[in-house]
């Protein structure tokens, strides 16, 4: 993956180093969450990284991570925000593209 620490820092405006132990958990973490929400890379190999498809998928890791740094309150009892609303458009519109590869994948018998 080529989500990266200084990136997400530089996007959420964080000039410390304080927090980097928890913004790479919550890289991992929204990377995690995607591509279990969209596909594995074992069913369509070099999927995140097809043209089209690697630009889409880093943006909705840093809308996600940045949300979970954003909204690491909206687990309390507290009024929760809806964040992931960026992040869920980007999916649907990455499951369509994963699907027609995998469709791909099995008329070709690779």
């Amino acid at each position: 993956m080529a989500a990266d620490l200084e990136t997400l820092k530089s996007s959420l405006r964080i000039d410390g180093d304080d927090d980097d132990n928890l913004l790479k958990d919550y890289l991992s973490a929204a990377t995690s969450y995607i591509k279990q929400a969209i596909g594995d890379d074992n069913s369509v190999l070099g999927f995140y990284e097809m043209e089209g498809v690697k630009d889409l998928f880093e943006t909705a890791v840093y809308a996600l991570a940045g949300s979970y740094w954003y909204y690491r309150t909206s687990i309390t009892s507290n009024t929760v925000n809806p964040v992931d609303l960026v992040v869920d458009s980007i999916i649907g519109q990455l499951r369509g593209l994963y699907s027609q590869k995998q469709d791909e994948v099995d008329d070709n018998g690779d």
